[in-house]
């Protein structure tokens, strides 16, 4: 198993951040996403926020990697219209490079 900590930023509007929020329930998330997120080797995810700071929580199997993941995204017009959607509630950290959306964390502590 490996485990990732990922972050990204909201755009810092409530009504936005409300929606978001909205899609990620259980109950209006689509189907083909969580198939998406299981087939590429991801075991367990969670998303966490304060503010607009969102950090996203990944355990993986021995397998996973964001080049496969990459991929398998490219090839999913379902997943590529969720992306697009959640972009418009997205925003890139500000030390983020062009193009890049939730950026790994190091970790500097475990006890």
């Amino acid at each position: 198993m490996k485990k990732y900590c990922l972050a990204l930023d909201l755009k810092d509007d409530p009504e936005l951040i409300a929606e978001y929020e909205h899609w990620h329930k259980a109950e209006n998330g689509w189907p083909e996403i969580r198939e998406s997120i299981t087939s590429s080797g991801i075991t367990n995810m969670q998303i966490y926020r304060t503010g607009n700071r969102l950090v996203m929580i990944m355990e993986t199997n021995d397998d996973f990697s964001f080049e496969r993941q990459a991929k398998l995204i490219a090839l999913n017009t379902k997943v590529q219209a969720w992306e697009k959607l959640m972009w418009d509630y997205q925003q890139p950290l500000p030390w983020a490079k062009a193009g890049e959306k939730w950026l790994p964390m190091d970790q500097i502590f475990q006890l």
